[in-house]
């Protein structure tokens, strides 16, 4: 009996979970209340509470079962090893999209993360997850740099923490714009190639072309933009339409 109850417990969970990520991706976050979770899973409002304590540990939950699979699934199978950090790098960026791209749970709890939330009122500690991922991502990246440097399969002058934030802001931006307008492009064939050009630069030392901004410059930069909004002389009116 105790088993059975166990086992009915997962499922009353599970339900709950499936529930939640349908009516998230439908309605948004912020428009879904836990009784209409609860009235979706065909269960009371108290055997939610039973599972979590809120909203915020019930979506939580949600995108952990979506997202774990991804280092799981990727451990479980392929694995360059260690001498070969870029290559590892490659493909567990490469894994994160195809999942993106072919698993509907996966793609469904990126959309709800990235498309679907707000960060307010009770949903505001949901951003510092997503910072915490974003920071392990990035110092994930950043190691496998390093160790690429140290065996001499990238340059010296590399800095690993600029090329780290510049792939996780690569991969994100690809994500992001895809799930906005899938139709734009193929994310797999445009994501490994722009993947495998940006980690292919990094190997050639390229000279900067550019000059270091100067304090003058610098200081500018601070300034309210000039654009055609605002500019006092581009012959419009204050709201940036012409007479």
């Amino acid at each position: 009996m105790a088993r059975r109850t166990k086992q009915e417990a997962q499922e009353t969970r599970a339900r709950l979970l499936d529930a939640a990520e349908q009516l998230f991706h439908e309605r948004g976050v912020s428009r879904t209340s836990l009784q209409d979770i609860a009235q979706a899973a065909g269960v009371t409002r108290g055997a939610v509470y039973w599972h979590f304590e809120d909203k915020v540990q019930l979506f939580n939950a949600m995108m952990e079962r979506a997202t774990m699979p991804l280092e799981e699934d990727f451990e479980a199978s392929v694995s360059p090893g260690p001498d070969r950090p870029l290559d590892d790098l490659r493909l567990r960026l490469m894994n994160v999209m195809h999942c993106a791209a072919f698993n509907a749970r996966t793609r469904r709890a990126f959309e709800i993360a990235n498309l679907r939330v707000e960060f307010v009122g009770e949903m505001a500690s949901v951003r510092d997850r997503k910072v915490a991922a974003h920071r392990e991502w990035t110092a994930h990246n950043r190691e496998a740099f390093e160790r690429a440097k140290t065996l001499g399969q990238l340059p010296r002058e590399v800095d690993t923490q600029q090329a780290a934030i510049g792939l996780m802001a690569l991969v994100g931006g690809l994500l992001h714009h895809w799930m906005l307008d899938p139709e734009a492009f193929d994310l797999i064939e445009v994501g490994q190639a722009r993947l495998e050009h940006y980690l292919s630069s990094l190997t050639v030392t390229v000279p900067n072309r550019f000059a270091p901004l100067t304090a003058a410059e610098r200081g500018a930069l601070g300034r309210q933009p000039v654009c055609s909004g605002n500019r006092a002389d581009d012959g419009g009116t204050e709201d940036g339409h012409d007479d």
